[in-house]
């Protein structure tokens, strides 16, 4: 199969990733914080050594880094832990429903949100969303790229507002981390991310990334090898967000994807696959029977949406996987972004390239496209 399902999980994995991963599992066989002997030592500056470097890509002090099982994990711990009950939540219509579905659950606690639609105009977008910033709003959640349409929010706009009216902001950096050079200066207070994505690191693997200026109540408490003395969860960052064992190999395998987008380097990626979706786009415009979601003048990941005529998106990704084309195709946990862009129910199909992926293999698949019956 050639993978063009790269949004939902990066695939091939570099070989530096996988060694990483194989190393961890022959060496680093301790638990880290757990004891003092040499094994979890070992572990633990291993598991350091990927912190420090997260930290020095996303601009952040390195205790303020905390892994997560993923970005969902992340997501719902900096909103349920950011937001007060009877708060005010403002999301967009592109989130995925890692945001709006633990939003929609905190209405149970008295929180109340509100929806801001993301126009293909930046500041258009920015003004509607400041325009719903209330006194008792608490946070702004909102995605940096949608993964569906692709669209790039204007999150820096969006960072500033957030900034002026003391309210945090809470980013979903799943699908734009690894593709483009994301910072925490960028305005974002809290940017939660995928680890299996386009940093290349393997499954189970997310991101809490703070800059420390709002305090995050823990989702779960337990052992962190710290205070054990102490009922009371540990108050300081990353012991107080991270319970339980963290995923060792997984972590190490991330540090090693991201020493790799390191030195690959974001914008030549970004240029690559961008290319790819253009390359894509230009050979699939010709067929009449094609519909593709995206607008001029917006600014899009390297994510292409589309629809083929009298056939239901499901059925066009199982017609294109029996060619050997992965491409997914449905309502990609997104049901917000298609209502926004009127593809209910049956959504779309989502081509997402990677690194890895070549000029030919996109021909090919393009001819697969013409060839659907």
């Amino acid at each position: 199969m050639i993978n063009f399902d790269n949004s939902a999980t990066t695939y091939p994995k570099p070989a530096d990733v996988m060694k990483a991963v194989m190393l961890a599992m022959k060496k680093y066989g301790g638990n880290p914080g757990r004891s003092g002997h040499k094994l979890s030592i070992e572990t633990a500056e291993a598991i350091y050594s990927t912190r420090k470097r997260a930290a020095g890509f996303f601009g952040s002090q390195t205790e303020n880094v905390v892994f997560t099982f993923n970005c969902t994990h992340a997501l719902n711990t900096a909103i349920k832990g950011v937001v007060p009950s009877k708060g005010h939540i403002i999301i967009s219509d592109l989130e995925h429903n890692s945001v709006a579905r633990p939003v929609y659950a905190m209405q149970k606690q008295g929180c109340t949100f509100d929806i801001a639609h993301i126009y293909p105009d930046d500041s258009r977008t920015a003004a509607e969303i400041e325009s719903l910033i209330r006194p008792e709003t608490a946070a702004v959640v909102c995605t940096l790229g949608s993964n569906v349409t692709g669209q790039i929010t204007p999150y820096r706009l969006i960072g500033e507002i957030c900034r002026r009216h003391g309210v945090c902001f809470i980013a979903d950096g799943a699908q734009l981390c690894g593709i483009k050079d994301v910072k925490l200066s960028d305005g974002i207070n809290i940017l939660c991310t995928a680890g299996h994505k386009s940093l290349y690191g393997p499954s189970g693997t997310g991101m809490l990334i703070t800059d420390g200026r709002y305090h995050i109540l823990p989702l779960m408490e337990g052992g962190t090898g710290s205070t054990s003395l102490e009922f009371a969860q540990p108050d300081f960052l990353p012991d107080s967000l991270e319970s339980g064992t963290v995923n060792t190999s997984g972590i190490i395998g991330l540090g090693a994807g991201i020493k790799f987008v390191t030195g690959n380097g974001t914008e030549k990626i970004f240029g690559h696959e961008n290319m790819l979706c253009e390359r894509f786009i230009k050979g699939i415009r010709g067929n009449n029977k094609v519909k593709i979601y995206r607008e001029s003048g917006v600014n899009y990941l390297p994510i292409v949406s589309f629809n083929v005529d009298g056939f239901s998106s499901g059925e066009v990704a199982e017609k294109l996987s029996e060619k050997g084309f992965a491409l997914r195709g449905g309502l990609h946990c997104s049901g917000l972004v298609h209502k926004a862009i009127g593809t209910l129910p049956e959504g779309t199909v989502r081509f997402s390239p990677s690194v890895f992926n070549t000029a030919a293999q996109v021909d090919d698949l393009i001819n697969a496209v013409y060839m659907i019956r």
